[in-house]
């Protein structure tokens, strides 16, 4: 069989996972802290015939790092983080890390997220609250104090460029390598009264969706066209076989 159809279909194969990405990526283009799935593609080089010919992997998907917008809140349990770095809350097998900074505190005066996991200090503890001594003031390195006392500390982590991260719930991560505290609050830090939004950007996720669209009808066509040329040679050569 021509070559050219293994191509097209490996193409094609690849295109459908891109649209999955894309199409998550627009569904939560308003989920605060939300990281946008990206996939990089790989060329797979077959040597099997006379030509070598080149075909497109499926794909392994990644998680953008890119930070998202800031949005103003003047809540004083809503955090962003300024830099490269991320909060962390208990998850069922280790600390899970986010960028969605819209905590909340419960009755019993825990720091939670807004899907009421408990909020972890430096030290990887959760954090407590005094739920009648008033609204808490967050410093840039996390320092958290309700009126003349320090509460806690919020901790802020650092997640090793060649860790792996996997999705967890809406906007949280799981990572291969557990995360650093940050140490150094020059290049990082928090913000009160602000959270932060998703990375993705509607407008550039569309002009992708168009552009997948118009490669993958592209790839039909080829396959069409391979087809009837394979029909057209079986049609001349078939009287005379």
């Amino acid at each position: 069989m021509q070559s050219a159809l293994y191509v097209s279909l490996s193409a094609q194969v690849a295109m459908e996972k891109r649209l999955s990405t894309i199409a998550n990526n627009i569904a939560n283009m308003t989920t605060g802290g939300f990281r946008a799935d990206e996939i990089k593609f790989e060329e797979l080089l077959s040597l099997a015939g006379k030509n070598d010919v080149s075909f497109s992997s499926s794909g392994r998907n990644y998680i953008s790092r890119q930070a998202g917008p800031l949005n103003k809140t003047d809540n004083p349990l809503d955090v962003a983080i300024q830099g490269d770095a991320w909060f962390a809350y208990s998850g069922p097998s280790g600390p899970v890390y986010t960028r969605d900074g819209r905590f909340n505190m419960n009755e019993n005066g825990d720091l939670v997220t807004v899907d009421g996991h408990a909020v972890l200090d430096t030290g990887g503890a959760p954090i407590a609250l005094d739920p009648n001594a008033g609204p808490p003031v967050v410093s840039r390195d996390g320092t958290i104090t309700q009126g003349d006392n320090q509460v806690g500390t919020l901790g802020l982590f650092q997640l090793s460029s060649n860790s792996r991260l996997s999705r967890y719930g809406n906007s949280g991560v799981v990572s291969s390598m557990p995360g650093e505290a940050v140490q150094d609050f020059t290049s990082n830090g928090i913000q009160q009264g602000y959270s932060e939004g998703s990375n993705v950007n509607p407008v550039l996720e569309m002009t992708k969706m168009i552009a997948l669209q118009r490669n993958f009808e592209s790839a039909a066509t080829t396959i069409q066209e391979s087809e009837s040329t394979l029909m057209d040679a079986i049609r001349t050569l078939g009287p005379n076989s």
